[in-house]
């Protein structure tokens, strides 16, 4: 009988602990250096969303937030270094679309997007700019397309890369008009942007805060953006659906993830400074200047989401034929 006391008072021992263990564990997190690997080169969206969210949490916890650019591999590179890393807290993944693009290009990962990765918030929607270098003579999609048609197979377009949203985009785009474009892939998007504002290739469907600032520049010409909605960075600039193509939408996501089995304490810790910061109306207005829409949830939606975009994508890759192995 004593055994048996002793037993169970040694289960409730334990369950205390744990019990304390969870809210202790969010306390003392961070007590070092950050890290947000970028699996893309820098310039990017991805990278000016990280750049901007890190500064923010370091200036807040009194700790050093690294980004850390791992292109390369269609951003599998980055998400594998995350994935291998301890669940702890101090190394988080800025997951793109592509995150949740790459299950349906490669045959074989050596992660799964859903499993693999512990979701703390989405950070910002986003979408392409259908841009064309000026010295091309159009001003509308229907100028763009007619134009095409002449020259099949003598337009070419950038992207950040085989398999990219820009180039899955791109390819629903060539779908929808019946225009023969020639898929030029870059390294990142920064690359894919520099021969475009050289004149190297025609046209792009780059992401808005990489587009954004080139076209208020004007160095790039901006056509449509593919979103539902027009962005506030230029309302001026119609829809894919309003430019002559109903029902065309491909929005874009950015988020911060880590690796899975992070502690659900520091998990919480991460979403609502995040969301804080995200939620600053300084922040906001620096989002929406890069044609990024602010946009934050809890963990499980997220999870929610990722998930859900994982499927989307997949019938948009089917669609397209894209493949990169």
């Amino acid at each position: 009988m004593r055994k048996a006391c002793n037993w169970v008072k040694r289960v409730i021992a334990c369950a205390a602990a744990v019990t304390v263990a969870a809210p202790a564990v969010a306390q003392v997190y961070p007590s070092k250096a950050i890290r947000i690997v970028v699996p893309f080169p820098a310039g990017g969206t991805s990278d000016i969303l990280a750049r901007a969210v890190g500064q923010k949490l370091s200036e807040e916890w009194k700790q050093p937030v690294i980004v850390d650019n791992r292109p390369g591999a269609g951003a599998n590179i980055g998400a594998e270094i995350v994935v291998k890393s301890p669940p702890d807290g101090y190394t988080l993944l800025l997951a793109s679309t592509i995150h949740t693009i790459n299950p349906s290009l490669y045959r074989k990962l050596a992660y799964d997007p859903v499993r693999d990765f512990s979701p703390i918030t989405l950070i910002a929607l986003t979408s392409q700019v259908l841009v064309v270098h000026p010295s091309l003579p159009v001003k509308t999609v229907k100028e763009l397309v007619a134009y095409a048609r002449k020259r099949p197979g003598q337009i070419h377009y950038s992207s950040a890369g085989n398999g990219s949203q820009p180039h899955l985009t791109a390819e629903l785009f060539k779908s929808r008009t019946g225009i023969d474009l020639v898929h030029v892939p870059y390294k990142g998007a920064p690359p894919a942007m520099n021969d475009l504002l050289a004149g190297h290739v025609a046209l792009s469907f780059a992401t808005s805060p990489s587009a954004v600032p080139q076209v208020k520049n004007g160095k790039l010409r901006a056509l449509a953006v593919s979103t539902a909605k027009r962005i506030a960075a230029l309302p001026e600039v119609p829809t894919l659906d309003e430019s002559g193509l109903p029902g065309f939408e491909a929005s874009g996501s950015n988020g911060l993830v880590g690796p899975a089995g992070m502690p659900p304490a520091v998990v919480e810790k991460l979403n609502a400074a995040v969301v804080r910061i995200v939620k600053e109306p300084a922040m906001q207005k620096f989002l929406s200047e890069q044609g990024a829409e602010p946009y934050t949830n809890t963990p499980a939606e997220y999870a929610a989401y990722i998930k859900a975009d994982v499927a989307k994508w997949a019938k948009a890759v089917k669609d397209s034929g894209a493949r990169v192995d």
